[in-house]
């Protein structure tokens, strides 16, 4: 398994530690196409798992999912000249169609606002028509020129991407902290991965946006990672795409909107904040497969009784439920195939030989910590149910440590600097709340206000950077 596994420490090269785990697990490839990715069975698989949580939970509050063009006309986009300017330098345009050229530039979907409000400006005319829910799944381009990082940073991804129109402010405020409570559920809950949660500053805003709010992880390495995002869009777009109504008293109104999404960056984040020196460890909740049964043969007829056993046991489980595999493959001995689901993450591996068949029991291995224990033959399905509830708590409680552990409190820029150099992780400062000086943090030192958190918090020194009075307290960190 030497060739096939991880060669080096999650502690000592980080980086090349999550290189080798996706690849190597078999979560994604590298494309032909520089700057993209192939999303394998393994990953696709856990963002099937993501959508049939999410949508559920959009669905039961009235969202409904759609399909909108993969080409935008550039006169769109045109139109809203901070949004357009934002999005920019990440464009991949559509010159040709066939061998002619096209009378206008199609840019292929960098974020859908401007092709969707655009229509919506057609199907709205009364408060009748109020509220909008709409959501789709689809892929998104941004050319980007940093160096590729699997999940975290290719030219094409896979997302989700909610717009709603509302009546009035207090309804789209709203919606937008259901979907940031929404998102902190699904990460939370089902990747178990901790979340901070806020505003974001005027400078680090979506483009157009009243306000932005986020959620940010923090991976291993000490830098954040933005998990997802919920935008009060304000009336901003809809005067700049005329989407009206006429209120109940005959008065025309323009539309109040949300934006939202989450990216498949999420299964990166799984990767990193979970994985060990063995390759992947998945949450139980999303895992593709959540336990695997190895079956470990003698010569002769025991391995008919074993193998009938395993198949007993298998479909027991299957039967509550749970996502089983019977791993009965001849060609690979029981240690290779043990390395392999480890690499693989899944969270429960099922051992039976000649000795457990002797004591009517199993033996079982969990993912997280690696322990094995045995169980007798008709407790399996509740001893699996119980570890398989336990290994998602534990996994989160692990990753809530860590993120605690990771935050600093710094009252100086010299303090803040050390910090950031030698731990990094969130830095929790005290801020004057002017854009320059923030620039100047940023320009200095690669750090960012990944949040203003929404329960001020009393600032306990003078502006971190300036030195002048501080207005709020705020979270930095470098980012992905």
């Amino acid at each position: 398994m030497s060739d096939t596994g991880i060669t080096v420490k999650k502690s000592e090269d980080f980086s090349e530690w999550y290189t080798q785990t996706v690849l190597k697990s078999e979560l994604a490839d590298y494309a032909p196409v520089k700057g993209c990715m192939i999303f394998r069975e393994h990953s696709y698989a856990i963002w099937e798992k993501i959508q049939e949580i999410f949508n559920k939970k959009i669905k039961e509050t009235g969202h409904r999912n759609v399909y909108f063009p993969l080409f935008i006309p550039e006169s769109f986009l045109k139109r809203e000249a901070k949004h357009f300017e934002g999005f920019v330098p990440e464009v991949a345009w559509v010159t040709m169609g066939g061998d002619s050229p096209l009378e206008e530039r199609l840019a292929i979907r960098p974020t859908s606002e401007t092709i969707m409000y655009d229509t919506y400006a057609k199907w709205i005319r009364s408060w009748r028509d109020l509220p909008i829910k709409l959501n789709q799944w689809c892929s998104v381009v941004r050319w980007e020129t940093k160096a590729t990082k699997l999940f975290l940073r290719t030219r094409e991804f896979l997302w989700q991407e909610g717009h709603t129109a509302h009546a009035t402010k207090e309804e789209a405020d709203k919606e937008v902290m259901e979907i940031l409570n929404a998102y902190k559920d699904v990460i939370e809950s089902y990747l178990a991965i901790p979340v901070l949660t806020g505003v974001k500053t005027e400078m680090e805003k979506f483009a157009g946006a009243l306000y932005t709010t986020a959620l940010e992880a923090m991976m291993p390495d000490g830098k954040a990672l933005q998990m997802g995002t919920s935008h009060q869009l304000g009336q901003h777009f809809s005067k700049v795409f005329g989407i009206k109504f006429l209120d109940q008293n005959e008065k025309e109104q323009y539309v109040w909107q949300t934006s939202w999404g989450f990216t498949t960056r999420m299964i990166g984040a799984m990767a990193m904040v979970h994985g060990d020196d063995k390759g992947l460890v998945l949450p139980p909740k999303v895992a593709p497969i959540q336990v695997v049964i190895v079956p470990i043969p003698y010569k002769g007829t025991e391995a008919e009784t074993i193998l009938a056993k395993a198949k007993e046991i298998r479909d027991k489980l299957a039967a509550k439920d749970v996502v089983v595999t019977l791993d009965d493959r001849q060609e690979y001995t029981p240690g290779w195939k043990f390395n392999e689901w480890e690499l693989k993450g899944v969270p429960i591996r099922i051992e039976i030989g000649p000795r457990d068949l002797k004591q009517n029991q199993v033996t079982l291995a969990r993912r997280d910590t690696l322990q094995k224990t045995t169980a007798k033959e008709d407790e399996v399905v509740e001893t699996v149910l119980k570890l398989l509830e336990d290994i998602q708590n534990s996994l989160f409680s692990k990753a809530k440590k860590a993120l605690e552990e990771s935050i600093t409190s710094v009252e100086t820029y010299e303090e803040f600097k050390k910090v950031l150099e030698q731990k990094g992780g969130f830095l929790r400062g005290s801020w004057c709340g002017n854009t320059p000086c923030e620039e100047k943090i940023k320009d200095e030192t690669g750090a960012t206000i990944r949040i203003v958190p929404f329960e001020k918090e009393k600032p306990f020194s003078k502006c971190v950077h300036c030195g002048e009075e501080a207005k709020e307290v705020v979270y930095f960190a470098r980012s992905y």
